[in-house]
């Protein structure tokens, strides 16, 4: 063998070698996307999808559509509350906040934009508390009400009086006006939107079925409901393994 490739095979070997002892000082981390609507062949039938992203369910003039929201677009939504870092006040998000040692702002929760237009039936109800997440890996999810998500701030409260408990108050009247309404009746020619949170889904969560069942369509002469019909919605995301070198795999505890 000649001195030449004695010289690759040895070179060679110390690439693999010194590979592995990057690798050996690396971990690794699931990088998770934004939902994004599975395609139009694996919704129900009547569904359509919007280019906005809205997974859209029709039926005549009745419209009940389902969209995934990024951090992004609820930062951009709520432009005043989203830029103080972890005193931000929006309560979907972070807001502009980046841990340390991270590229990108964490999600707090999961969050749909839930829309309905009503323009067949004299009145329908449709219930936020509804709706539920199942993952294909087996994963359950439910809704958080405003009451539970105002819960979830009340640790940050340092006594009722000062900067904390503005936030809160700030919160709470941001959630009082754009989550979805529940048990709100929609008449004839009326429309609601608002959205719906869950908690943040876990990180090797990729499929999910969003199921809307029990919305009422008629009632009876008694107030009862008389015709009811059960939706639901595929979404997916992309979720990658990234490896980061051992020096920055501890986290600043994230607030809750």
């Amino acid at each position: 063998m000649s001195l030449r490739n004695v010289f690759r095979r040895a070179l060679g070997l110390g690439f693999i070698v010194l590979f592995a002892g990057v690798l050996s000082g690396c971990t690794y981390r699931y990088q998770v996307g934004y939902f994004a609507p599975a395609s139009e062949e694996k919704q129900i039938s009547g569904v359509k999808l919007l280019d906005d992203g809205t997974v859209l369910y029709v039926r005549e003039r009745l419209e009940i559509g389902l969209r995934a929201m990024t951090d992004a677009e609820l930062n951009r939504r709520f432009p005043q509350d989203s830029h103080q870092g972890l005193d931000s006040t929006n309560p979907y998000t972070y807001g502009n906040w980046v841990p340390i040692g991270e590229s990108s702002t964490p999600s707090r929760f999961t969050v749909f934009l839930l829309s309905v237009k009503n323009y067949t039936y004299p009145k329908m109800l449709v219930d936020p508390s509804n709706l539920t997440i199942v993952a294909k890996n087996g994963r359950v999810y439910f809704p958080w009400s405003r009451e539970r998500i105002e819960e979830y701030y009340l640790p940050f409260i340092q006594g009722y009086a000062g900067n904390t408990y503005e936030q809160f108050e700030r919160r709470k009247d941001i959630l009082k006006r754009t989550l979805y309404p529940a048990h709100q009746f929609i008449f004839s020619g009326q429309e609601s939107f608002g959205y719906v949170v869950f908690p943040r889904l876990d990180d090797d969560v990729r499929e999910i079925t969003v199921y809307l069942n029990n919305i009422v369509l008629r009632f009876d002469s008694w107030g009862r409901p008389a015709e009811t019909i059960d939706l639901q919605y595929h979404f997916y995301r992309d979720v990658k393994k990234v490896y980061y070198p051992l020096l920055v795999t501890s986290q600043p505890s994230s607030p809750k």
